[in-house]
């Protein structure tokens, strides 16, 4: 069963209407310090928040990490990382004193009640293909007790106007490239000098070092999160998107499943499944097999580092197509409700522009594509020749210096210059001489 739908959290949004009312109280009463920075990430000590603990702290910047559960705790301790619980008198304060606010996906990565009046750097945490935040009709979906009453459209329109005073507390939201930066602003109603071009810190692990050692180290990374994979075989990573509260309609027959595992066994290859973790989904095949096994967020947290060591991604409409486009990992796309999906969430352009004319819609045409992609070089080439491409498109840097670039932008947006603003200040930083130039090359930093 699914774990979250937009109309359940809704619902808990309206009803801590008063605890954010007095959140917003204690902010005003509670100065922030000049320099103290805080840090959150929902899916523990990761993401794009971890990349720029690490710039942060190589600069001595005070900081502390909030933490929500004792795994995340002892994972932070082990990486020297200070850690107090988000949801204490502790982070409450610690919140409300910090001069800066890092968060990757909401203000619950931090103690959401007491981020009014810093400065709140919102890393997100992957480059959007389905509308999100104020583009999508699902983020302002009515709690279901309310749907069906006149009171629909009043709670609408108040959840809309509590999004946008919400989004607009966001001082800086990097982006990926120049297309993926106006997705950012539009679903979160920020003007341009808020959402610099710089990388996402997230993929700056894609593209460090070597490839060579990018791979070795990644699949060393595999085999300890997966004991029971064989060492040598290819990798196959499954990662449906989260499909707002409704069940997943991409789980494999028995029929299917055999399949699958079919061509896995023909290959020496390991599918590992990994729903998303607002979600859930029954991948167990109705048989024994080692050529399937779970890749969890609560085996790894943050699974961009792995990308390097797979052989190949199938997902629907998830952002990680966009990340393994930096390895550049070839991806299948397998959508069998890309119809309803488009109707009830939407896409950013369209969704053959990411996925191609060939997308499946079923696990049987997906089992042949795989089939093909292990077995023939050239459909391999071809599929990494389509991802490379991608990666132009939407990734203006590949030089593993994007957190850098953001560190900079906040420093200047912290403190103020007479006559420059974050924008400007980042222009310089990043080497961008005015909106005529091209994008930035490779490199640049």
């Amino acid at each position: 069963m699914a774990s979250f739908s937009f109309g359940a959290g809704n619902a808990r949004k309206l009803a801590t209407i008063p605890l954010y009312a007095a959140g917003r109280i204690f902010t005003l009463l509670v100065p922030r310090t000049p320099d103290e920075w805080v840090f959150g990430c929902a899916v523990g000590i990761g993401d794009g928040a971890l990349a720029l603990w690490e710039v942060a702290a190589a600069d001595d910047r005070p900081a502390v990490w909030l933490v929500g559960s004792r795994r995340e705790a002892t994972d932070a301790a082990a990486r020297g990382i200070r850690a107090v619980p988000k949801r204490s008198l502790q982070g409450l304060w610690r919140t409300a004193r910090a001069r800066v606010i890092v968060v990757t996906h909401g203000f619950g990565d931090v103690n959401r009640y007491a981020v009014s009046g810093g400065l709140v750097v919102q890393l997100w945490h992957g480059i959007p293909l389905k509308r999100i935040g104020l583009d999508s009709p699902e983020t302002l979906r009515v709690p279901g007790a309310i749907a069906a009453t006149p009171a629909a459209g009043v709670v609408r329109t108040l959840l809309r106007t509590m999004y946008r005073r919400a989004a607009r507390r966001i001082r800086i939201l990097p982006a990926a490239s120049h297309l993926v930066r106006g997705r950012l602003e539009s679903a979160f109603g920020l003007r341009d000098a808020d959402v610099p071009v710089t990388g996402e810190p997230r993929v700056d692990v894609l593209s460090r070092g070597t490839a060579a050692v990018r791979r070795a180290e990644a699949r060393a990374a595999i085999g300890r999160a997966v004991p029971r994979a064989t060492p040598a075989a290819r990798f196959v990573l499954y990662a449906p998107t989260w499909r707002d509260g409704a069940p997943d309609p991409a789980v494999p027959t028995a029929h299917e499943w055999t399949s699958i595992v079919d061509v896995l066994t023909r290959h020496d290859a390991t599918l590992l499944v990994r729903s998303h973790p607002l979600g859930a989904g029954e991948y167990r095949p109705p048989f024994p097999t080692d050529r399937v096994l779970p890749l969890g967020s609560d085996l790894v947290a943050d699974v961009t580092p792995l990308l390097p060591g797979l052989d190949a991604l199938v997902t629907d409409y998830s952002s990680l197509a966009f990340d393994a486009a930096l390895v550049p990992l070839p991806t299948l796309f397998l959508a069998p409700d890309v119809e309803e999906y488009a109707r009830r969430r939407g896409f950013y352009g369209a969704y053959a522009d990411v996925a191609g004319d060939d997308c499946a819609v079923e696990w049987g045409q997906t089992a042949a594509q795989l089939d093909a992609l292990l077995g023939d070089a050239a459909e391999h080439g071809r599929r990494v020749d389509r991802a490379a491409a991608l990666s132009a498109r939407v990734h203006a840097f590949h030089d593993g210096r994007n957190a850098e670039r953001v560190y900079r932008a906040i420093l200047a947006g912290a403190v103020p210059a007479p006559a420059a603003g974050i924008a400007d200040a980042l222009r310089g930083a990043a080497g961008r001489r005015g909106p005529d130039d091209a994008r930035p090359r490779e490199g640049t930093g």
